[in-house]
């Protein structure tokens, strides 16, 4: 006979996922590898010769690249001479303050950093993070996506998304070319929600540059690292070509992060029998050595390799700790889905919910799963109630606000309407007044009729081949009578002048002020320091609409 327990067990959601022993020589291992080199610097003249046991002339692109870029090598080799436990009792420690944390991190060398981190349990990870951010105000990202790229529903979205408190809104799309017009409505439609809300459309690197110089987007972040020099080179890039397009974005204004996660390596079949964590410490050198101001990393679209072994999710959030032990922005993953477990999926969210990071989420997707064209997101549009409760059971600041239906329709109306508006000015295909009334109150793509893809996407193409910019855009939203729009997305564009927004962490207000590393900075140190939720934003956090007050029982 079989025990009714198991089979009850064996149906549960946890046991449809998928899991792996650990099997060091192919990086099938998240941390603590018997097989990572062992940490080492040697500097002659000012040159580093040895690095983790690789003499000079043993280095691969990355070793070269990491060494002559990414190491402060004023303390490099008395910081490697401390004790690696040492190190990790001061990112606990809440005496001991960032800036002196940052100037000895600054000195480590990849395999340090990961002996670092490998002595840390979760528990202490996750108060390294609190202390380590850094920006002091926690913020969050989202994606806004649907299978049929209907950019009508795309911008009634981002303004919901706006509402509900993403600071920064990511698209991407089904059909490559449809990309100009996603990217539109994600700037147009995130703008309709709150003035300041930075946009992005994730798409080949060449049309994703070409669409931030028009001023379609706010910024970037799909600019993928590797952390063996195979799979880099099967990109067709290496960390300098990587730090020249990083340079292309910023002259012209765009603020930009590179990505990278725990698992690509392996999932490529080039892990160099390395440790993941390893090889992401790696990918998190060469973003501080390119210049660029942040990274993405948290496994991101790999979750479901480093999920699969032992300590996987303690892996993606020591990657997310060493990013900002390098003093980068974190975006810090939970962006696509690896559980068929709530509770996995909830316990994964956690490690960056409660200490926050720069962005929790890159991104949480503000649209039902399955029009998530990321593959899925760790929590989707479904899961908004649950998100702020947790915010409210823990008094935690995740970077979302409770909303009602009737503020939300009103949004996603307008923002559909001035994009109606916006495609008539410019004499794209028109949008229809049954499309807005769709959009206005769709849950997803499966509630809005569908759009003639052929005469979308010859106007795509036929728009990047003129020299239309954000500008032409500012100006149609003027004429046609939407003159807080269009002086919103001016405001954008002059960003792209002082260029503010390229700080370490920048988030953007609805005044445009820019909040970011430096001028609000983490000064955690304990309890009663660092961030905590003002007064009001507190108000806001527990005024979810299903609580009742004594009123409601009279």
């Amino acid at each position: 006979m079989k025990s009714k327990r198991f089979e009850v067990l064996r149906a549960r959601p946890v046991n449809q996922d998928g899991f792996l022993k650990e099997w060091p020589e192919v990086g099938l291992i998240a941390m603590n590898s018997p097989l990572d080199p062992k940490p080492s610097i040697k500097i002659e003249n000012g040159t580093v010769v040895e690095l983790d046991g690789k003499k000079r002339e043993d280095f691969d692109l990355i070793d070269t690249f990491v060494a002559d870029n990414s190491i402060d090598l004023t303390n490099a080799e008395k910081v490697m001479n401390m004790d690696s436990r040492e190190i990790a009792h001061m990112l606990v420690d809440i005496n001991v303050p960032r800036k002196e944390l940052i100037a000895i991190t600054k000195s480590l060398t990849p395999a340090k950093a990961v002996e670092v981190l490998n002595k840390m349990n979760v528990l202490e990870l996750m108060m390294a993070l609190t202390k380590m951010r850094a920006r002091k105000t926690p913020s969050n990202q989202c994606h806004v996506t649907n299978v049929k790229d209907n950019p009508v529903l795309i911008a009634a979205e981002a303004a919901e998304a706006a509402l509900r408190g993403f600071d920064e809104q990511e698209t991407t799309v089904a059909v490559a070319r449809y990309a100009p017009f996603n990217a539109i409505a994600l700037l147009v439609g995130a703008n309709v929600g709150r003035p300041g809300i930075l946009t992005q459309c994730a798409v080949e690197e060449a049309t994703e540059l070409q669409l931030g110089m028009k001023g379609f987007t706010a910024y970037a972040e799909t600019v993928s690292v590797y952390g063996t020099e195979q799979v880099f080179i099967d990109g067709d890039d290496t960390p300098w070509s990587k730090a020249f397009l990083a340079s292309a974005y910023a002259s012209r204004g765009l603020k930009m992060r590179f990505t990278s996660g725990t698992g690509s390596e392996v999932l490529m079949g080039n892990a160099e029998k390395k440790s993941m964590l390893y090889l992401e410490a790696r990918c998190v050198f060469i973003t501080k050595g390119a210049g660029v101001q942040g990274l993405q990393n948290g496994s991101i679209s790999c979750i479901g390799v480093p999920g699969a072994v032992p300590s996987g999710i303690r892996a993606v959030l020591a990657e997310n700790v060493l990013t900002c032990m390098m003093d980068l922005e974190v975006a810090s993953g939970n962006d696509q889905t690896f559980s068929h477990s709530d509770i996995r999926r909830t316990a994964r969210t956690l490690m960056q919910m409660i200490p926050g990071t720069d962005f929790i989420f890159s991104g949480y997707s503000a649209t039902p799963n399955y029009d998530n064209m990321f593959a899925g997101s760790n929590f989707d549009a479904e899961d908004f109630d649950d998100y702020n409760v947790l915010q409210r059971d823990l008094k935690v600041d995740g970077g979302l606000r409770p909303v009602r239906e009737e503020e939300v329709v009103k949004t996603r109306n307008k923002a559909a309407k001035v994009l109606q508006a916006l495609f008539k000015e410019m004499n794209f295909p028109l949008i229809t007044d049954e499309e807005v009334e769709a959009a206005t109150y769709a849950h997803g793509s499966k509630d809005m009729p569908d759009r003639n893809m052929v005469e979308d996407i010859k106007a795509c193409e036929d728009l990047m081949k003129t020299k239309t910019t954000g500008v032409e855009i500012i100006k149609a939203l003027k004429k046609a009578g939407y003159d807080d729009v269009a002086d919103t997305l001016l405001g954008m564009m002059k960003l792209r002048i002082s260029g503010d927004h390229l700080h370490t962490s920048a988030i953007v207000d609805n005044n445009f002020k820019v909040r970011s590393a430096v001028n609000d900075k983490n000064d955690y140190m304990g309890p009663c320091t660092g961030y905590a939720m003002s007064d009001e934003r507190w108000q806001e956090v527990m005024n979810i609409e299903s609580a009742l007050s004594a009123e409601d029982f009279e």
